[in-house]
């Protein structure tokens, strides 16, 4: 087995490295968006398996003012991984979306993974979620047509000591909020409302996820997330309360909240992975803390 992990040096990258060592973990030094160094990559690694991680990632006002970059890159990166899969004979390729991709409003929640196309992605992340999106629907028509066994996972929000803590505009929410608290004193002030609903995941139990999908051979596409869906209110102030910090809370610019609900259910997945156990924040809480500077 020839594992090549896409994105490799990011946040969920360096949990799998943990994990699957042996694994070929490829970042910037491949533009995935050229066809001709996509190829050069299958050329020199020779993959019977790919994980891909790589995208394009920011907040939701960068995915505000660059809609056409978050659409183009993710489009490109996603093509010519998915296609030089293919041209290559991978035995399995796992492609890592997001829970973006899921219709900004449904009827009922969680959301399961046949309520993917019962609507448009939010506005705030239109262009990234239907970019995603589309690497979904690439994958089942690759299926289809050929016969391959592709699949995806659909993970909720992600944080994790080791994202990026150097570039604002590319960290996870829980990273930004960390770094607003040890920038503050006494009090916290967050864009938005505070009302909207979230899933947050530590990176590492993705990974984990992803190992047992290799190892068992899943080829089913499925969520990833925990169970438990707070308000940012509630999870800024469980985020304070688990630093021992006391400070009073500031929303501005409601227009900036995003998507009000985007919960998914973990139902499928516990199907083929019944005993797995999720990370609990506040126990890596402190961790993510201590490497803001």
């Amino acid at each position: 087995m020839k594992i090549l992990v896409t994105g490799g040096t990011g946040m969920v990258g360096k949990h799998l490295k943990d994990i699957l060592p042996d694994a070929h973990y490829v970042g910037s030094e491949y533009d995935l968006r050229d066809y001709l160094e996509t190829e050069n990559l299958f050329e020199t690694y020779k993959p019977t398996h790919v994980i891909h991680l790589a995208a394009k990632v920011g907040g939701i006002q960068d995915n505000i003012s660059r809609p056409a970059e978050y659409f183009d890159d993710n489009i490109l990166m996603n093509t010519n991984v998915l296609k030089m899969s293919h041209i290559h004979g991978v035995d399995r390729f796992i492609g890592i979306l997001s829970t973006c991709i899921y219709p900004d409003i449904v009827e009922n929640y969680p959301m399961k993974e046949e309520d993917l196309f019962l609507g448009p992605p939010t506005k705030t992340s239109f262009s990234y979620g239907y970019a995603k999106r589309c690497l979904a629907v690439q994958t089942d028509a690759y299926n289809k047509q050929y016969g391959t066994k592709y699949n995806y996972l659909i993970p909720c929000n992600l944080y994790s000591e080791h994202d990026n803590f150097e570039h604002g505009q590319k960290m996870h929410f829980i990273t930004a909020l960390l770094k607003k608290i040890k920038d503050s004193d006494k009090e916290l002030n967050l864009l938005g409302t505070g009302k909207p609903l979230r899933q947050f995941m530590y990176a590492g139990d993705l990974a984990r996820v992803i190992k047992e999908v290799i190892d068992k051979d899943i080829t089913e596409n499925f969520n990833v997330a925990c169970r438990e869906n707070h308000s940012i209110d509630e999870l800024a102030k469980k985020t304070l309360g688990a630093l021992n910090k006391n400070y009073y809370i500031k929303y501005s610019k409601p227009e900036l909240d995003g998507q009000y609900r985007k919960d998914v259910s973990l139902e499928k997945m516990l199907k083929y992975i019944p005993d797995f156990e999720f990370t609990k924040l506040e126990d890596v809480i402190e961790k993510i803390y201590d490497k803001i500077s």
